[in-house]
């Protein structure tokens, strides 16, 4: 903070009532020494955040703070009032108020004024000498670090803890904020003898920084103070990096001080835990851990929450690398998905209202007129064009956000649009995004300084990265890779006759096989991958064909064997069956999943046989499709639409033939069906957020 702070940004007689007047006051001196260009525009935004949560803490301390527009350069101000002044702390007024400034997008500068600013708060000789401190320059030097309290000592782990717990409360700090003095003692009936009590924890607030690094020291220090091993993950706002599972499973109890969801919390199921705000860990931790010691003695535990999305749970280190690479590929198609529904539909209306050469229509900016529907193609053709473009990016960046977290974002998409530019494509952007998962992996391995953990997220990670990954996509796999892609794009081109309807089979074949997992996802996403341009290649869009009608069978084979024989289904599988019809004509191939599960053996290959023949079929029949989702209700959009119809029928009809035949030649028991209406109820639960197949 060598320059954020000077002694003319110091006010160490603050005469403000208001926590509105004291910003006011010390903006103001941020005004007069150019950090600030717009008084009322800063102070509203200063508001805004303060509205989102207030900023005071015990101890009397005030930390307003924001990002805004209006700053030109990183600032502290602070200021010191006689009377205090309430920002909305539990405990009451705050006589240290500190102002942060940081320029609007500059997360780097917020975060390492935070960061920095929130270490030095918890320790009780620095809050003690602010107290004291008689001249402007000597409080600005102290802030700054470039002077030491009274004793020179020093700020962090110099002082005993029973003399910081003594100095905090002479100057009217809670000793529990600074230097935390245990609770009421707890046997450690819950740790095995010859070991002391261990704890993890996780502390996380909106901002990510300021509270949730000062409640991690307070429960560190607290911890220290009461003779326990804890372990605390900070989930800030730029990421965070998970806990080792050894470090959990060993914990006798967790601790959880948030005031925004915990993230991965099912990693900590199944032990004692404390569940509170952030502001809790920061004011009252021995209590915190007595309560935790305390539940561990009375074998109290959380239940298991429900599973978390993919991405919340891509890539959990217990997990052996080929799960962890399956969510990692995963996270990216899940995200990408959407991209490619919407820009699909929106160019397939495009053709479909205009004409297959809206393409060569001038940009509507240029040109469109109100009342023409080619103009109105044309929007919607050039707005999917615009989604399109997303595909690559989206995909390698969100394959390395589920290997990284937050800080695999930058390097992801930008290795993804990378792969982009030198026509590295689909493929292109699987590597480009376990790439920049990787490095940033690397990364985060190395062991760096407490001052320096703020700035790490969001500027030493993305730079070093992006530069890396970027090297690597350039310089040394992205011309094979492109290469490569432009290899498989020949010859989908070339494919015609018999080798055209082979890949339809084995495409219609892996739609069907897992039902939307990720042996479907990966067919799925290999027929979008084609379409995903401007103008695709005759093969692509029957692929895209092909594929959608695989897609479509199970769900309509199953409804249609529930329909014709209901005696060989249960009364579940029966009402399955019902929304199976509109699963199916949706293109939604889960619908299929409760019989799957209930019946793996018959539903699977009979529904894979159904699927490889309509695949077949489309491909030979030569139908088209430029959407790359809307099952039934796409179908005017289709090349051959009543040939199309003709294999999709076909598909379902087989499906539908060799369940009931391959049903009507077991002999159920009244146990047997029993057992199958049970494990239809549970894998019907288990299936209520269907994935565009």
């Amino acid at each position: 903070m060598s320059e954020m702070i000077t002694a003319d940004l110091v006010d160490l007689d603050l005469s403000a009532d208001t926590k509105e007047a004291a910003a006011h006051a010390l903006a103001e001196r941020m005004v007069a020494q150019g950090r600030v260009t717009d008084l009322e525009g800063f102070l509203a935004d200063v508001a805004a955040r303060e509205a989102q949560m207030p900023t005071g803490l015990d101890g009397g301390i005030g930390i307003p703070h924001c990002r805004s527009e209006h700053v030109t350069e990183p600032a502290l101000a602070f200021g010191r009032s006689a009377r205090g002044i309430d920002f909305g702390a539990a405990d009451g007024p705050a006589d240290l108020i500190f102002l942060i400034a940081a320029p609007a997008g500059a997360d780097d500068a917020h975060l390492t004024i935070l960061s920095s600013l929130a270490r030095r708060l918890m320790n009780a000789e620095f809050t003690s000498a602010l107290r004291s401190v008689d001249d402007a320059a000597t409080a600005a030097a102290l802030i700054r670090g470039d002077e030491t309290p009274a004793t020179g000592e020093g700020f962090e782990g110099s002082q005993d803890p029973a003399a910081a717990a003594g100095s905090a409360a002479s100057a009217g700090v809670a000793a529990d904020s600074t230097a935390p003095v245990p609770g009421p003692r707890v046997e450690d009936s819950a740790a095995p003898a010859g070991r002391p009590f261990r704890i993890v924890a996780v502390t996380s607030c909106p901002t990510g920084i300021a509270h949730t690094y000062m409640a991690a020291e307070s429960l560190e220090n607290a911890g220290r103070e009461a003779g326990i091993e804890i372990v605390v993950e900070t989930q800030g706002s730029a990421g965070f990096t998970r806990l080792d599972p050894a470090v959990i499973e060993a914990a006798d109890g967790v601790i959880f001080a948030h005031d925004v969801p915990v993230r991965d919390k099912d990693r900590f199921a199944g032990k004692p835990t404390v569940d509170v705000g952030v502001k809790a860990g920061i004011n009252r931790p021995a209590e915190l851990i007595a309560e935790v010691r305390d539940k561990a003695a009375r074998g109290e535990v959380t239940a298991a929450p429900a599973p978390g999305t993919p991405v919340e749970r891509a890539g959990d280190s217990g997990e052996g690398y080929g799960t962890r690479l399956r969510k990692w590929l995963m996270s990216g198609v899940s995200y990408m998905v959407p991209f490619v529904a919407a820009g699909g539909l929106l160019i397939a209306l495009g053709f479909a209202i205009g004409g297959y050469k809206i393409n060569k229509a001038p940009s509507v900016m240029d040109h469109f007129v109100w009342t023409q529907a080619d103009s109105w193609a044309a929007l919607l053709f050039q707005i999917g064009v615009v989604s399109f473009g997303f595909l690559v990016p989206v995909l390698a960046g969100y394959i390395a956000y589920g290997m990284a977290d937050r800080p695999g974002l930058v390097p992801g998409f930008v290795g993804g649009s990378i792969a982009l530019t030198i026509n590295a494509g689909f493929l292109g952007g699987l590597v480009a995004g376990l790439l920049a998962g990787g490095v940033v992996m690397a990364i985060q391995k190395v062991h760096i300084p407490a001052a320096l953990r703020g700035i790490m997220p969001v500027v030493v990670i993305p730079l070093i990265s992006s530069a890396f990954v970027g090297f690597l996509m350039f310089v040394v796999v992205g011309k094979p890779i492109a290469s490569a892609q432009k290899g498989l794009t020949d010859w989908l081109n070339g494919l015609t006759g018999t080798n055209a309807v082979l890949l339809g089979a084995l495409l219609g074949l892996m739609m069907c096989f897992d039902l939307g997992g990720p042996v479907n996802k990966v067919a799925y996403t290999f027929a979008t991958a084609g379409i995903a341009v401007s103008t695709p290649s005759d093969s692509a869009m029957k692929i895209m064909a092909a594929v959608m009608a695989a897609g479509m069978v199970p769900p309509l084979g199953m409804a249609l064997a529930t329909t014709v024989r209901g005696k060989l289904f249960t009364h579940t599988e029966r009402e399955n069956g019902k929304a199976a019809w509109v699963l199916g004509a949706s293109f939604i191939s889960e619908g299929a999943i409760p019989f799957a599960a209930a019946d793996p053996l018959r539903v699977i290959p009979s529904s894979m046989i159904g699927g490889a023949l309509t695949g077949a079929l489309s491909m030979a029949f030569g139908a088209t499709l430029r959407a790359p989702h809307g099952g039934i209700f796409v179908v005017p959009l289709i090349g051959d639409p009543l040939l199309y119809l003709v294999a999709i029928a076909a598909g379902v009809c087989v499906t539908a033939a060799l369940v009931v035949v391959l049903k009507g030649m077991r002999k159920q028991s009244p146990k047997g069906a029993a057992t199958d209406a049970g494990a239809v109820v549970a894998a019907a639960s288990e299936s209520q957020q269907p994935v565009a197949a």
